[in-house]
């Protein structure tokens, strides 16, 4: 049977994006994405919820988001689920479910409904796929 494994989010970044160098000298970029969810509930009163989600991004496209991309930044990411596991010094198994982000497209800054300035974009772009033996939790 066939699977398919797309994601495709829009919301605002919780955080700074975290850059950094693997050993190998690969670059990645962790984004953390809260994405707002409105509803009515039984009693008809609005109520809005977040979920948050983890992203990674590499090579280039974490470069740009590292460069480009604040607290609050709006975007739109493309890209699948990624489970990612590992051991601890300690021993303990641990995992951790995120998005593996193919595509980030900056939709502007905050407050500015979308309408950033060229100064404060850079076009998104695919990087290519990463080697699935590097270790992020190295």
């Amino acid at each position: 049977m066939s699977s398919m494994n797309t994601v495709l989010l829009m919301g605002n970044l919780t955080r700074d994006p975290e850059a950094r160098t693997l050993p190998s000298g690969v670059k990645v970029a962790d984004l953390g994405l809260a994405i707002s969810d409105k509803f009515k509930n039984k009693d008809g009163e609005l109520v809005e919820r977040a979920v948050f989600v983890d992203v990674v991004t590499w090579e280039r496209q974490a470069e740009r988001c590292a460069e480009y991309l604040r607290k609050g930044a709006p975007v739109l990411v493309e890209g699948r689920l990624q489970l990612d596991q590992w051991q601890t010094e300690g021993g303990e198994k641990r995992n951790k479910l995120r998005v593996r982000a193919h595509r980030v497209q900056f939709l502007g800054r905050p407050g500015s409904n979308g309408q950033g300035d060229a100064g404060s974009r850079a076009p998104a772009d695919r990087s290519p796929p990463e080697p699935e033996e590097e270790s992020i939790f190295a």
